[in-house]
């Protein structure tokens, strides 16, 4: 059986969003959209979450993904910061079952770690190898349309398996073992 589906990536934010979509066919990836949502002139919070609702509704509708991934959420010293992306997270994630597509979530390390081979890499970095893997021209504005692709691009190579499905017994051995195609 041939795989052909397409995969949305999501960097939540509340101020930027950050989404881009890959179409893997076979063995074949190549990207079929990315960008933002822009937030920063949306006044109030109830506003940025309706319009994320929205553009992703959107997105979903026009390319119909078959699965999403997101960024997971990672810990910050500002609670109402972390609150709100948490909100923004939490509609993203409501649009995708809405329309009954699957999500998987993936810390922003696992994401760095799947793309460069360093989870501790620069945003510049994983562009830099999406451009590479993706074979785009011209880098986005706002990097996090690229980390949208990241988190696309982390979920295929996941094989689907993010942090919501994983498995106590995960190890870098099973990792190679189900994934001999990465080894240089």
């Amino acid at each position: 059986m041939s795989e052909d589906k397409i995969i949305l990536g999501i960097d939540p934010g509340t101020t930027v969003m950050g989404y881009g979509l890959i179409h893997i066919k076979k063995k074949e990836i190549s990207m079929v959209n990315f960008g933002i949502i822009q937030l920063k002139k949306i006044e109030t919070h109830p506003d940025k979450l309706k319009r994320i609702l929205d553009r992703l509704n959107g997105l979903i509708l026009e390319f119909k993904p078959d699965e999403m991934a997101i960024e997971a959420p990672f810990f910050g010293k500002n609670v109402q910061s972390m609150l709100k992306l948490g909100r923004a997270q939490g509609v993203a994630i409501a649009a995708s079952l809405n329309h009954n597509i699957p999500y998987e979530e993936y810390s922003p390390r696992r994401i760095k770690q799947a793309i460069t081979g360093r989870g501790n890499a620069s945003k510049e970095q994983v562009a830099s190898m999406l451009q590479s893997v993706l074979k785009f021209e011209e880098m986005p504005k706002y990097l996090d349309a690229t980390d949208g692709l990241a988190v696309a691009l982390c979920h295929h190579y996941s094989k689907g398996k993010g942090e919501n499905n994983k498995n106590k017994t995960d190890s870098w051995r099973g990792f190679i073992k189900s994934n001999p195609d990465r080894l240089k």
